[in-house]
């Protein structure tokens, strides 16, 4: 699927992906979850005299510590226990293509820095293998949070960070982009009948109307989401708003978490236990760089057990509420040392 979309904030994205195909600067996408990066990614690759290399996707959250060389880098035969053959790593199969690195804040701190000094001069070594080779590859790296904010916060290096963002692209959530939300609704409707086996369907026009006021914090994910619930709840060939269910909880606690949140996190300033407490108020002495790492480390976790006590512990529903991807949630709370069975309301 290439990315859809007729709108102002596409037509100028495309435009910009377009450009940067040109050249072998690595790239920085930033994006809510479900607009697109891994679209946007290919679509730089297919548009660069790159498009004939392999595109090779890789996961940094299902990185292990443990295997990342062997898994980037590749070994060699006899390199370690149980290395019976000789494996070539990700960076050799996407040689003369592009990498993209997805969800590359979820990389620990040790894996930035092999990272990092990858990308300082493109060298590498197998493990097991002394001599150092040079890759032919381009570095295109996502995330779904601001890295810039996850180094103030001191979660990710800074030195990577800019041999990252080299160039940048910002995607546009899905209700920023106005009738776009029509068109992929009516393609993603072809799609999912197809995919399912099931006879053409159409949209009502209260339908789209419908579709096209929902704010949809999970982007074209959740859109395609609830077209598939649609097309399965529905005998009929035009789908109408009933089938589309749109009063769902998302939509109730979009409205409700900010003040609620706030409301429960400051009720429980005065009240957590021992091992929940929030961090010490911050010393003006502090220089500005600490002290503005030490306010961000104070909001997320004061915001993150107001939350939890919202969600009644539950992190699933914690991620609807704060409209954050569920598994970036969790590395949130275990982060800050939050456990949701300490926060159930009973």
């Amino acid at each position: 699927m290439s990315m859809i979309g007729e709108s102002e904030p596409m037509q100028a994205i495309r435009r910009l992906l377009r450009r940067y195909a040109g050249c072998n600067a690595p790239i920085l996408i930033e994006g809510e979850t479900g607009t697109g990066k891994e679209l946007a990614a290919r679509e730089v690759h297919y548009a660069s005299p790159r498009s004939l290399g392999p595109f090779v996707p890789v996961n940094c959250g299902a990185l292990p510590d443990s295997l990342l060389e062997s898994e980037l880098f590749g070994h060699r035969r006899g390199a370690f226990t149980d290395a019976r053959t000789s494996e070539p790593g990700l960076v050799e199969y996407a040689n003369g293509g592009t990498l993209f690195l997805d969800e590359i804040d979820s990389l620990s701190a040790r894996a930035q820095t092999i990272l990092l000094r990858f990308l300082q001069n493109g060298e590498f070594r197998a493990i097991g293998e002394r001599p150092l080779r040079v890759a032919d590859v381009r570095i295109v790296a996502a995330t779904n949070i601001s890295l810039l904010a996850a180094v103030e916060a001191g979660h990710f290096r800074r030195d990577l960070l800019y041999r990252l963002n080299a160039l940048y692209v910002a995607l546009p959530p899905l209700r920023e982009r106005g009738d776009d939300i029509v068109l992929l609704a009516r393609h993603l409707l072809r799609e999912v009948v197809r995919d399912q086996d099931m006879p053409p369907r159409e949209w009502s026009p209260a339908a789209l109307q419908a579709l096209a006021r929902q704010r949809w914090p999970g982007n074209v994910r959740e859109l395609e989401n609830a077209i598939l619930r649609a097309c399965l709840r529905s005998d009929r060939l035009d789908i109408g708003v009933e089938e589309l269910s749109l009063t769902d909880a998302t939509a109730h606690a979009e409205a409700r978490a900010p003040a609620e949140s706030a409301l429960v996190a400051s009720a429980l300033v005065d009240s957590l236990p021992v091992d929940s407490t929030p961090v010490d108020p911050i010393p003006h002495e502090q220089g500005f760089a600490s002290a503005k790492r030490r306010a961000i480390e104070v909001f997320e976790r004061t915001y993150l057990i107001g939350l939890m006590q919202q969600a009644k512990g539950n992190i699933s529903h914690a991620a609807e509420i704060s409209r954050t991807e569920r598994r970036h949630l969790g590395k949130l709370l275990k982060r800050h040392g939050i456990h949701g069975d300490r926060l159930r309301i009973g």
